[in-house]
C-alpha cells in the first residue's frame, strides 16, 4: 500500500477493475430481492453541472448501499436526447442536431464514468435513436386506434415569422423570443392524449404513494384540480342572439347563483365571434386577446380587460337578462370558455365589475356583513347563509347546493358535475428534432396510423434547421408517401412529439433495452418494476412525474406491466448554491464574475466581507448565495474539481455538506476539508498495513479501554445503518464515521488485541464509506487483506454486545453547575449513584457548610445536588 493518498491513480485502478469484471452488469435472477435505483436521466447539453453530480451521487450511494444488503441492484443510465436546445445549437453551429447530440453524449458519458457510478452501461440508450422511439410510435398507433389519442384543433402561440408554435416560456412580452414578432393565438390541428380519462385514478392513487414527499403529492393534486360543483345553463336571449341555445358554465359555488350579474366568454367563443360581426372595436379586442399567452398562469396575473357585446343570456332561476362580455381572463381551452360572474363573492369578478361599473349583488352573509363595499376583502368569498336569494334565503351552502340543483335539473338547466383542472395533453410540436408522429393523411382514407411493419418512421439525421418552421414540412422525400390502406399518394405527418413523451416511459425500457419483440419485455419489466427509488429535482414534480404515472397506467392497460405506479419512493434533491459577484455597468446592467476569478476576505465567522477581481484587483459587489446558473456565472466545473481533488472528494463533500433534500452551499474550503479527511483515513490505514497483518480479535479478553474503542466502532455502524438505510441522511452517517476516526487515530496499537481492534475499526470505516467514496474504499479493502472486492461485501452488522457498557460516566452538578464526573456501574441503583456523588471530594468541597436539600438523579446522564 503506497504511503501517500493519490486519488488519480487509486480511482483509475478501481474503475479499471470494475470494468474488467463488469461489476455492475445485472440480469434477472429469480429468487433474489431486487432494487431498481434510478436518477432522472440527463439532457446531453455538453457538460455535467454540479446539479448532475449531486443527483447521480445520491442515487449511487443508495444503489451501492442496497447492493451491500445483498440485493440484485439495477442502476441504468441513458439520454433524454430530443428537444429544442439541440435545434438552437445546431443553428448556431451549423451542424445537424444529431451530430451535436451524439458528440455531447460521448463527452458526458466519460464525465459520468469518472464519478465512479455503479451503472450498468450495457442498458444505455438515447431517446433520439430509432430503436427507442420505434416503440413509442408503436404504442401511439395502438392508442390512436383505441381513441386514447385523438386529433383536434388546439389554441397555440404562433410565431408568424419563424412559422412555428412556441412554448409559453418562449413568449416574452407578447413577442417571439427569437424573431421578436408579435405572437398570435392560432388554432391548428394537434394530437392529444386523453389524460383526463385517468384524472380520477391519477388523483386517488397518490394516496398509495407513501414513499413520496407530501409536497410533491400536493402539487400534483392541485394540478389535477378536482372540483365538485354544478354545470349551469344560461338560455340564450333569442331577441339579441337570434337563435336558441344555452351558455354552459361550471361553478363550485352554485349557492351564489342568485348573485350572477353578467357572464364572460373567451375571445374564441362562438358568442364572441357572433357579437364581433359588424363591430370593429370588439373584433380588434378579440384579436388582441388572441395575441396573448395561452398559459393559465399568465392569464391570472395579466390586467383584466373586457368589452361588452350586444348579446344577453337569461338567468336560469329568475329569467333576468344578463349581459355577455368578452374578457381576456377567460380561456376557451378551460371548461366551456365561459364563466358566470358573481362580483360580490369572487375576487377576479369583483375587480372586473369594479373597473367597468357592473352590478355587484351580495347573496351570502359573511363575517364581513351583508354588503361588499370596495376594496375587496377575503371574507367576501366565505361560505355562509344565503341572502337576497328569494326562496333560498336562510339556507347554508349544503342546503342551497341541493335545493338549487333540484330546480336546475327539473328545468333541464343544469346538473351536478365533477370537473378537473387537468386538460388533455397536447403532444404535437412543429419542430424537427423530435419523434415523428406515425400518422399518414390520405384524401380518401383520412388519418391512417402507420402499420407496424412500416415502423419506425425514421427522422432524418442530416438536417440543419434554419428556425423558420419544421424542416420536415419542406422535405418531400420525408412527407410524400403512399397510403397504407388504399395505396394512393398521401402525406406523412410532419409534426413531432412533445419530448415529455420520451421521458414518460424510459424507466420501463431500461428493464429490457435491447428487446426487439415489443415496447418492453413484460417478464423483465415485471421483474424490475416499479422503480424502488427515483431521484430528481423538485422542478419535475408536476409534468414529468404526472406524465410518467399516466404512461405507466397506459402500459398497464396494454398488458405490458403489472403494477399501477412507476415509482415506489421519490427523493427530490435540493439545489446546489454558490456565491455570486458582479459589477454594474453604465447602463445599469450587471456583469457577473465566476467565484473562481474572485478573491475574498472573511471575518472571524467566515462571512465574506469584501471581494475583488483577481485579474485587476478592483472591488466587485457581493451578490449573495444563489443557485448555480449560467446567467449568474457562479457555476463550478465538476470536471475541474474531479481533476484537482478526485471523484471521491467531490462525492464526500456533496453528501456531507447537506441532507440530500436540502439546498447545498458550495464551499471550496469544504471540498478541501473532505479531501483532508480522506487523507487521514488513508494515512491511518497505510501506517497500520505497514506494520503487518493483525491477529484475530478475542472479544472475551478486551480490557475496558479496548471495550470503549469497540463500542465506538459499533455505535458508528448503528448510526450509519440507520441514517443511510432508513433516512437517507448521508451527512450524519459521514459524521458518525468521522467521530469513529477520531477514536481510532488515538487508539493504542502496541498489543495484538489493539491491532486486531484497529483492523476491525478500519474495516468498519471502509465499509461504511464504500457507498459514498467507492474508489478509495476499493483500495483500502484490498490493502486490509481481503481478496473479494468491497462491492461484494455485505454491509457491516452491529454487535449489540459491544454496545453494552459495564460502567457509565455521569455528570455531577451542584446547584446546576458542573463540579465533577463519576464512573458508576451500568446497573447501579439510584441510591448507589447518589451515595457515590455525595462522597465525591469536589461535591463535598462545594457543599461544605451547606445543607443538601435534594438530590436529582437522571439515570445514565447526571446527578444534580441542590444545597443552600
Amino acid at each position: 500500500m503506497q504511503e501517500q493518498y493519490a486519488p488519480r491513480e487509486i480511482e483509475a485502478a478501481a474503475r479499471s477493475d470494475w470494468d474488467a469484471s463488469q461489476a455492475f452488469r445485472v440480469e434477472e435472477t429469480p429468487g433474489r430481492d431486487t432494487f431498481y435505483c434510478l436518477s432522472m436521466f440527463p439532457y446531453p447539453s455538453g457538460k455535467l453541472h454540479m446539479g448532475h453530480v449531486r443527483n447521480y451521487t445520491i442515487g449511487d450511494v443508495i444503489a451501492r448501499y442496497q447492493r451491500m444488503q445483498g440485493k440484485n441492484v439495477m442502476q441504468p443510465m441513458g439520454w433524454d436526447a430530443f428537444g429544442m436546445p439541440a435545434e438552437n445549437a445546431a443553428m448556431n453551429n451549423q451542424v445537424p442536431p444529431a451530430e451535436w447530440t451524439y458528440s455531447n453524449i460521448d463527452y458526458m458519458r466519460s464525465q459520468l464514468q469518472s464519478l465512479g457510478l455503479a451503472i450498468d452501461w450495457s442498458r444505455e440508450f438515447a431517446t433520439c435513436r430509432p430503436e427507442y422511439y420505434r416503440w413509442e410510435q408503436w404504442l401511439f398507433t395502438r392508442l390512436y386506434k383505441k381513441g386514447v389519442i385523438y386529433r383536434k384543433n388546439g389554441t397555440v402561440n404562433w410565431d408568424p415569422v419563424d412559422q412555428t408554435v412556441l412554448a409559453n416560456e418562449q413568449v416574452i412580452d407578447g413577442k417571439g423570443w427569437r424573431s421578436g414578432a408579435e405572437i398570435e393565438k392560432r388554432d391548428i390541428p394537434m394530437y392529444y392524449f386523453r389524460i383526463t380519462d385517468y384524472a380520477e385514478e391519477l388523483l386517488s392513487s397518490l394516496d398509495e404513494l407513501d414513499g413520496w414527499p407530501e409536497q410533491v403529492k400536493t402539487m400534483q393534486r392541485n394540478w389535477i384540480g378536482k372540483s365538485v360543483g354544478m354545470e349551469v345553463h344560461f338560455p340564450y336571449d333569442q331577441a339579441s342572439i337570434g337563435q336558441t341555445g344555452k351558455l354552459k358554465v361550471f361553478t363550485t359555488r352554485p349557492d351564489t347563483l342568485m348573485g350572477a350579474t353578467y357572464v364572460a366568454v373567451a375571445a374564441e367563443h362562438p358568442l364572441a365571434t357572433r357579437a364581433a360581426d359588424g363591430n370593429p372595436r370588439l373584433q380588434a379586442f378579440i384579436d388582441e386577446c388572441k395575441r396573448g399567452g395561452v398559459a393559465e398562469a399568465d392569464i391570472a396575473t395579466q390586467e383584466k380587460k373586457g368589452l361588452p357585446t350586444n348579446l344577453f343570456v337569461e338567468h336560469p332561476l329568475t329569467g333576468e337578462k344578463l349581459p355577455v362580455w368578452v374578457a381576456n381572463y377567460v380561456l376557451m381551452s378551460y371548461g366551456d370558455g365561459a364563466v358566470m360572474a358573481v362580483p360580490a363573492h369572487d375576487e377576479r369578478d369583483f375587480a372586473f365589475a369594479d373597473k367597468y361599473k357592473l352590478p355587484i349583488k351580495p347573496v351570502i352573509r359573511t363575517s364581513a356583513g351583508d354588503t361588499t363595499p370596495s376594496p375587496w376583502q377575503d371574507a367576501y368569498a366565505e361560505k355562509g347563509v344565503l341572502i337576497n336569494s328569494d326562496e333560498f334565503d336562510g339556507m347554508d351552502f349544503d342546503s342551497a347546493l341541493t335545493a338549487i340543483g333540484e330546480v336546475l335539473q327539473q328545468n333541464d338547466l343544469g346538473a351536478p358535475r365533477t370537473r378537473f383542472r387537468l386538460r388533455d395533453w397536447g403532444i404535437s410540436r412543429q419542430r424537427y428534432w423530435g419523434c415523428p408522429i406515425p400518422v399518414i393523411h390520405c384524401d380518401s382514407c383520412g388519418d391512417v396510423p402507420v402499420p407496424d411493419d412500416q415502423l419506425p418512421v425514421i427522422l432524418p439525421e442530416d438536417v440543419v434547421p434554419d428556425g423558420t418552421g419544421s424542416p420536415l414540412a419542406k422535405m418531400p422525400e420525408f412527407y410524400e408517401c403512399a397510403c397504407p390502406s388504399c395505396g394512393k399518394p398521401a402525406r406523412r405527418e410532419t409534426d413531432t412529439m412533445d419530448t415529455f413523451v420520451e421521458s414518460s416511459w424510459y424507466f420501463a425500457r431500461y428493464a429490457s433495452p435491447h428487446f426487439e419483440g415489443g415496447m418492453v419485455d413484460p417478464k423483465a419489466a415485471n421483474y424490475w418494476l416499479p422503480v424502488d427509488q427515483y431521484i430528481g429535482g423538485i422542478e419535475h414534480a408536476i409534468l414529468h412525474l404526472l406524465y410518467a404515472r399516466f404512461f405507466h397506467k397506459l402500459m398497464r392497460d396494454e398488458g405490458l406491466v403489472d403494477s399501477d405506479e412507476p415509482f415506489k419512493h421519490l427523493l427530490t434533491q435540493g439545489m446546489v448554491l454558490a456565491d455570486t459577484y458582479y459589477r454594474t455597468d453604465a447602463k445599469g446592467g450587471k456583469q457577473w464574475f465566476n467565484p473562481a476569478d474572485v478573491e475574498v476576505e472573511r471575518d472571524a465567522k467566515g462571512k465574506i466581507t469584501s471581494a475583488r477581481l483577481s485579474s485587476d484587483g478592483q472591488p466587485v459587489e457581493i451578490g449573495g448565495t444563489e443557485k448555480m446558473s449560467k446567467s449568474k456565472n457562479n457555476g463550478v466545473d465538476p470536471q475541474a474539481m474531479i481533476d484537482q481533488y478526485g471523484a471521491d472528494t467531490c462525492r464526500l463533500f456533496m453528501m456531507f455538506a447537506s441532507p440530500p433534500d436540502m439546498s447545498l452551499e458550495w464551499s471550496d474550503s469544504g471540498v478541501e476539508g473532505a479531501q483532508r479527511f480522506l487523507r487521514r483515513v488513508w494515512r491511518l490505514a497505510s501506517q497500520f498495513v505497514a506494520e503487518g497483518a493483525a491477529s484475530a480479535l478475542d472479544v472475551g479478553s478486551l480490557n475496558d479501554a479496548q471495550k470503549d474503542v469497540r463500542r465506538s466502532i459499533h455505535l458508528a455502524i448503528r448510526q450509519a445503518s440507520h441514517d443511510i438505510g432508513q433516512q437517507h441522511k448521508f451527512n450524519t452517517a459521514i459524521a458518525a464515521v468521522m467521530t469513529l476516526m477520531n477514536v481510532l487515530e488515538k487508539a493504542p496499537q502496541q498489543s495484538p488485541q489493539d491491532r486486531a481492534l484497529l483492523q476491525e475499526g478500519l474495516e468498519a470505516v471502509t465499509l461504511l464509506l464504500a457507498p459514498i467514496t467507492p474508489h478509495i474504499c476499493h483500495s483500502l479493502w484490498q490493502a486490509l487483506g481481503h481478496a473479494d472486492p468491497v462491492i461484494d461485501v455485505r454491509w457491516p452488522s452491529v454487535d449489540d454486545s459491544a454496545l453494552v457498557q459495564d460502567t457509565l460516566q455521569m455528570v455531577i452538578q451542584v446547584n446546576g453547575k458542573l463540579r465533577a464526573h463519576i464512573d458508576v456501574a451500568a446497573d447501579a441503583s439510584r441510591e448507589a449513584i447518589e451515595a457515590i456523588a455525595r462522597d465525591n471530594e469536589n461535591v463535598q468541597r462545594f457543599t461544605e457548610g451547606l445543607s443538601i436539600r435534594k438530590v436529582i438523579v437522571v439515570p445514565g446522564k447526571l446527578v444534580n445536588i441542590v444545597a443552600n
